[in-house]
């Protein structure tokens, strides 16, 4: 097949709903990671929750969208894309605005009605509910949208989107948080996603279903959870794993008040943060080539120890340039370890029920998540807040990636083999 004929068939083998799916997605990670890069200091800031309970918050905000987002799609299948979106971007809209809207005037009665804590963490629970019907909608969109022949160029279209967005999210969040007050920043996050919920009003129309493949229930998802629950060995990885996103996640809970509170106040820690996805961006293709010999399981363990050693680089480096560096490594983790995760998985299930198990994939990400908050808090106030040497918070954070690294090891050792590779 020429070129030429490649450049056509891949024009002629996406439909329009494939089309508005992705380029939505871009705006809805730009307000998820626009968001999440500004939150935890506007909460220890401008709502003055002391470090330790601000960065416990800043982890339930991104473990509820991840572990909300298993179920998300039987409810997508059930209700349809187009509907699912649409109510989706009209929530994050919402609920964005009313994350920035925590301090206004207008909302004094809610706040003295109620604990604070308790006022921000179900403000910051409703993202959630969008996010859990966006990702499934578009990634379902993306197969059925797609022809045979483009479908695995459609899925690299979708990860490129996200990787665009949440490059774009930390970097539009710096330029807002340094030339208006940082409430601006979920403001603009929810103008974004709003734009959304009428662009797929406007030009998104339902993709066709495949005749066979009926929409699972709620039941169905339930009794899928308790089968994974029920694969021990499976549920002993998953867990294991869940420490290499307490490490990764750091660079969204603590990092920025690491920064902004002893290495140089006038640090944007938003554009910072535009490091990880620029890596990840520019280097997953070239990485990916580079260790596509090794086993899937290697890879994953040596990018869980490279994570970890990344955070190494700031306790020794406590500077600017020292976070950069640190998150070039942690990336460069993140890329060697992430597409050869989910091989492992999809060989790790049983052949008739690899979906289910690949839906369940993410439940590191969620739990690492709520613990890295609470983790992270923790280190913040010991090493620095009392013990005044806070460029030792980092290590425990290091060692908690070495440690998950060395189990998993154990695991592929110990279990692994018996399991495939």
């Amino acid at each position: 097949m020429t070129f030429v004929e490649r450049l056509r068939e891949i024009r002629t083998g996406f439909e329009r709903p494939f089309w508005v799916a992705n380029i939505s997605e871009i705006f809805e990670r730009l307000s998820y990671y626009a968001v999440f890069a500004a939150l935890v200091r506007y909460l220890n800031e401008t709502l003055q929750f002391p470090a330790a309970r601000a960065s416990s918050l800043g982890g339930i905000f991104g473990a509820s969208v991840w572990v909300m987002a298993i179920f998300g799609g039987a409810v997508a299948d059930r209700i349809g894309f187009r509907r699912a979106l649409s109510v989706a971007y009209l929530i994050l809209s919402g609920a964005y605005f009313l994350v920035g809207s925590i301090g206004a005037p207008w909302l004094a009665p809610l706040r003295n009605a109620l604990p604070l804590t308790l006022l921000v963490g179900v403000i910051l629970f409703l993202p959630a509910l969008g996010v859990a019907l966006v990702k499934p909608s578009v990634v379902g969109t993306t197969a059925r949208a797609s022809s045979e022949k483009v479908r695995s160029i459609g899925y690299s279209i979708y990860y490129t989107m996200v990787n665009i967005g949440s490059f774009l999210g930390p970097l539009l969040a710096g330029w807002v948080h340094e030339h208006l007050r940082v409430e601006s920043v979920f403001r603009l996050a929810a103008c974004s996603v709003f734009l959304m919920f009428f662009g797929v009003l406007i030009f998104f129309h339902e993709p066709r279903r495949a005749a066979d493949k009926p929409a699972p229930t709620l039941g169905e998802v339930t009794r899928n959870f308790m089968t994974v629950v029920g694969n021990g060995r499976f549920v002993l990885f998953l867990l294991i794993f869940t420490g290499y996103w307490i490490v990764f996640w750091q660079q969204y809970i603590m990092l920025g008040l690491f920064i902004h509170k002893y290495v140089s106040a006038s640090a944007n820690t938003e554009y910072i943060l535009t490091t990880d996805p620029i890596i990840v961006i520019t280097c997953t293709v070239a990485l990916n080539a580079a260790t596509r010999r090794m086993r899937a399981f290697t890879a994953v363990v040596l990018g869980t120890l490279i994570t970890a050693l990344g955070w190494g680089v700031l306790a020794l480096w406590p500077t600017v340039i020292g976070a950069i560096v640190a998150l070039a490594v942690v990336a460069t983790g993140e890329i060697t370890q992430q597409p050869r995760y989910y091989e492992y998985i999809s060989r790790l299930a049983p052949a008739e029920e690899q979906g289910t198990y690949m839906g369940f994939a993410f439940l590191p990400i969620g739990i690492g998540s709520l613990i890295a908050g609470w983790f992270g808090g923790r280190l913040f106030d010991h090493f620095g807040d009392v013990g005044h040497q806070p460029m030792h918070m980092w290590w425990p954070v290091v060692a908690v990636g070495v440690v998950t690294a060395g189990l998993l090891w154990i695991y592929d050792r110990v279990v692994g083999r018996q399991v495939g590779r």
